[in-house]
């Protein structure tokens, strides 16, 4: 789920950055600080967006900088559990594929694409379903649901997600399931003279 959260931090404005405005030096520190991080409350840190620098800095004996208070606003992505998302098949492994959703990519493991025997194809960047001839590839958009999510001590967050229900897969896959929920729904809505009539040959 993405977000915009608001955080307060205190910077240290370099005196190499003295000839720049108080708040685009400010930006430019809580950037390198901040983009890419991954925060067990916020998740992966993706953009710093705008921020608000108290002018009045303090000096710190021995240093050169500035210190400022800053309230600043951050575009943030943190997967929830059970939540629905999309994305795209990045990569393909003997146990699965690795599925980009918002900032990260998440686990696909053979056993959650769907209730079939299931080959995974290396070489070709390709899953291949033995009954129903469905496949998954590179560059597949799929619809899933988070299962997992692991976020470690190291700078890593791990996802695990399914397509084992109903309306969750590739895009191909959910079409040809709404067709089938329809039908029956078409059927139900026809008048008993229009259920009597024979087809045309």
């Amino acid at each position: 789920m993405f977000s915009i959260s608001t955080l307060t931090d205190v910077v240290r404005i370099p005196p190499k950055l003295f000839g720049e405005s108080l708040k685009k030096a400010a930006i430019t520190i809580l950037r390198e600080k901040y983009e890419s991080m991954i925060n067990p409350e916020l998740g992966y840190v993706i953009m710093i967006l705008d921020t608000k620098v108290d002018q009045m800095g303090k000096i710190v004996s021995g240093d050169g900088g500035t210190f400022h208070k800053v309230e600043f606003t951050a575009l943030t992505f943190y997967p929830k559990l059970q939540e629905i998302v999309r994305g795209e098949i990045v990569e393909i492994t003997d146990f699965g594929a690795f599925v980009r959703i918002g900032a990260t990519d998440a686990l696909l493991h053979l056993s959650q694409v769907m209730d079939d025997y299931l080959k995974s194809d290396v070489k070709s960047g390709m899953i291949l379903a033995n009954q129903s001839g469905r496949t998954l590839k590179i560059g597949s958009t799929i619809r899933a649901r988070i299962t997992a999510v692991s976020l470690g001590k190291s700078a890593a967050m791990k996802i695990g997600i399914t397509c084992r229900q109903p309306f969750l897969g590739a895009d191909e896959w959910i079409e040809e399931e709404i067709k089938k929920a329809k039908a029956p729904v078409a059927e139900k809505a026809k008048t008993p003279a229009e259920k009597a009539k024979k087809p045309e040959k």
